[in-house]
């Protein structure tokens, strides 16, 4: 239930402060010290009437350019079903927060039990939790939960083909808590195992995390790295966006440890960056090393099944210094968010959401190479529904992307001065990826000037 407007007269404020037992609002900060209080007026334009401010977003907003999205890099354009929204702005949802009584808290306790639920199947772990903020920050303490379970060795190996903004978020993570990170390099677009098997070996290995797809779009194989990584007694920590483990072998049967993401993808908008869903699954062993909320089915004294939060810690609620985690409602309504998604679509949906895609993805990645523009930086990589170019135009990448992004089309993501990450998902129109294909062949037979001022590019 949506309220735009919530109307405090004086008679219902001061019937409140009568109810606190208070005189006027100034009575709400009496036990700040006087000292921290400002003295000064705030800094704060002259009011505006409701149309003046409507105005005034509305203005805003208009500067926005919506673009036709060709972007990826960890964060994708999935359709998202109308019901959804009308089922999260249910009241019961929209303001829940963090289930401490189940005897009141059945139905949010229910829904975080049908999150992790799904999240076990679709990641092939044992256990899942609900939830962390982000997929950066759900590999960083999945990076921790390594490092918890070695004790004595803080070492830590992160693949160079794991997502850049994933291996910033880890380094700052272990910077603060002692830990050593190592890079393992890549060799031609995958990670280098003979490298890899020379890092383990130094014996002070607590995780080794690598990535699927990696940050290329490459469907690395992960044969028998589950046994190296064990051999050397740490513990193999797998990243993937959660809506293509719908169709790739997931992290439980490539032999990981822990699965820890980003599950934006499961349907949720881009909307500027968030908010966001980080899940993290792992093995029964690591249980009591996973940080937030596990959610438990039981019966209560008549029988009936009932939800309950279970292997919480007190630290959890009483010496949040020795906590694990301290994410609470914050995620609940993002959990809830995948949960109805994943039910709506379901296993068959979620495969046919991805088929569309890689569909897409190959159709378009050949049409690119046959314009002569670009060419394949790992052409014999197999990848789903992200794809690395390399650009071979006289002119510069970057001109490319300024020009199709004036026409509206943001055409992927740079990562490098001759190099292009583009994704399509089910939400790319065939229509809107061949204007795309037009685009590149323009640009690769006019000079930049003639190719700017062609403003039918988008008929």
């Amino acid at each position: 239930m949506g309220h735009r407007y919530f109307p405090h007269t004086s008679a219902d404020i001061a019937e409140m402060l009568k109810r606190c037992g208070m005189e006027g609002l100034e009575d709400l900060y009496s036990d700040v010290p006087d000292s921290l209080k400002l003295k000064r007026g705030y800094d704060l334009k002259p009011q505006m009437s409701e149309k003046e401010v409507r105005d005034f977003f509305e203005g805003l907003a208009i500067k926005n350019q919506p673009l036709t999205c060709f972007a990826g890099a960890g964060f994708y354009d999935h359709y998202s079903p109308a019901v959804i929204q009308s089922i999260l702005s249910r009241s019961e949802f929209l303001t829940a927060y963090t289930p401490y009584q189940p005897e009141i808290s059945q139905g949010t306790l229910q829904y975080i039990f049908e999150y992790q639920s799904m999240m076990t199947q679709l990641t092939g772990m044992e256990v899942s939790n609900a939830s962390m903020y982000d997929g950066t920050t759900a590999v960083a303490e999945a990076m921790l939960m390594a490092v918890a379970h070695a004790r004595k060795r803080n070492r830590v190996l992160v693949s160079a083909t794991v997502n850049p903004i994933y291996r910033e978020v880890i380094n700052t993570y272990a910077h603060y808590h002692g830990v050593t990170v190592d890079t393992i390099p890549e060799k031609d677009g995958v990670t280098d195992i003979a490298v890899m098997e020379e890092m383990l070996n130094a014996g002070d290995v607590a995780g080794v995390i690598v990535a699927t797809p990696n940050y290329y779009g490459i469907l690395e194989d992960y044969t028998g790295f589950a046994d190296k990584v064990h051999a050397a007694k740490a513990l193999l920590i797998m990243t993937a966006p959660a809506s293509v483990l719908g169709v790739i072998r997931t992290p439980g049967e490539w032999g990981a440890d822990i699965a820890a993401g980003e599950a934006q993808s499961l349907g949720m908008p881009l909307n500027f960056g968030g908010p966001y869903l980080g899940y993290m699954c792992c093995s029964k062993a690591l249980i009591r090393k996973l940080p937030g909320r596990i959610v438990g089915a039981t019966t209560d004294a008549d029988g009936r099944r009932v939800f309950v939060l279970t292997l919480q810690a007190r630290e959890q609620h009483i010496r949040r210094d020795k906590a694990t985690s301290n994410i609470c409602s914050n995620q609940g309504l993002m959990a809830l968010y995948a949960a109805v998604y994943l039910s709506l679509m379901g296993a068959k949906g979620l495969r046919e959401v991805n088929e569309i895609s890689a569909a897409g993805a190959h159709y378009l990645a050949k049409k690119l190479v046959e314009t002569g523009a670009f060419e394949l930086k790992y052409p014999d990589k197999p990848f789903l529904n992200e794809f690395t170019v390399k650009f071979k135009g006289e002119v510069k990448l970057i001109d490319f992307m300024e020009v199709c992004t004036s026409c509206g089309c943001l055409p992927g993501v740079m990562l490098a001065d001759d190099e292009l990450l583009v994704c399509v998902t089910e939400t790319r129109t065939r229509e809107e990826i061949d204007r795309y294909i037009w685009r590149a062949e323009t640009f690769s037979k006019a000079t930049l000037p003639s190719f700017a001022e062609n403003r039918n590019i988008n008929d």
